[in-house]
């Protein structure tokens, strides 16, 4: 009756993480360390779990001579992330 759910979007940052890139596709690595009030160990981590899932692309790069982090989501991504709310709201609606 109940799916699983992913465990690699299930931890709460990467949740997050995904819920933001969700609505505005790409985002710098300052905006996501801001949005969900991580550090940037914790959150380069987890961004790396991402990126290894093929959830996100990570492009870095430098402007005005400053490293810059873009972390862009993948239709892979949104297909889990998808997939994720759609079994989560499966496991909401159980007792209806």
């Amino acid at each position: 009756m109940f799916k699983d759910l992913d465990p690699i979007l299930h931890s709460q940052l990467r949740l997050a993480v995904m819920s933001l890139l969700i609505s505005v596709k790409e985002a710098e690595f300052t905006f996501l360390k801001e949005k969900t009030n991580s550090t940037a160990g914790n959150l380069s981590v987890q961004i790396q779990k991402l990126k290894d899932a093929g959830y996100i692309d990570v492009v870095k790069q430098f402007k005005n001579n400053y490293p810059q982090t873009i972390c862009k989501i993948t239709s892979l991504g949104v297909t889990a992330f998808e997939e994720y709310v759609k079994n989560l709201q499966a496991y909401l609606g159980a007792n209806k």
